[in-house]
């Protein structure tokens, strides 16, 4: 079993900080609906403390609020999907070197789950609510680049 503390503190850091970047990346992707969409984030995470025990390395990664640099946006130029994608495939390849294939997968579901839940927790278009799409064409395009990155290892 992988753990906290078979990282250095770079190392967790990057991991740690994944999920969220994949989920502002999807916030990124399109305007309107950034509380709604913070707050999804937040019961993944949520929920995930409440399964406690299935992945010694997820517990241990929600264990504590998920917190982000702002010196990657920076160096990214301002970018924050450019930013995201980067610190995913740093994360990815972490993983990939310390944990086991199924810890692997279990954060990559994670990841994603964060990033769905971004992606659902606003309607696109539409009037007043009525109408519009649950995923739009833009946060569409943004899953699929966070599935493409942790698949791409």
């Amino acid at each position: 079993m992988t753990r906290k503390a078979d990282f250095n503190a770079e190392e967790w850091s990057t991991v740690a900080e994944g999920p969220l970047y994949a989920g502002l990346r999807v916030i990124a992707a399109s305007r309107g609906g950034t509380v709604r969409e913070s707050l999804a984030m937040g019961r993944v995470y949520k929920d995930a403390r409440a399964k406690h025990g299935e992945s010694e390395l997820l517990d241990e990664l929600v264990a504590s609020p998920p917190t982000i640099d702002p010196q990657h946006v920076q160096q990214a130029g301002g970018d924050v999907g450019q930013a995201a994608m980067d610190r995913l495939r740093q994360a990815d390849a972490a993983l990939q070197a310390k944990a086991t294939p199924e810890e692997l997968e279990a954060y990559r579901n994670f990841v994603t789950a964060v990033a769905r839940a971004a992606a659902g927790a606003h309607k696109e278009g539409g009037f007043l609510g009525i109408g519009g799409q649950e995923i739009s064409e833009a946060e569409q395009q943004a899953l699929d680049e966070i599935a493409a990155t942790l698949t791409a290892g």
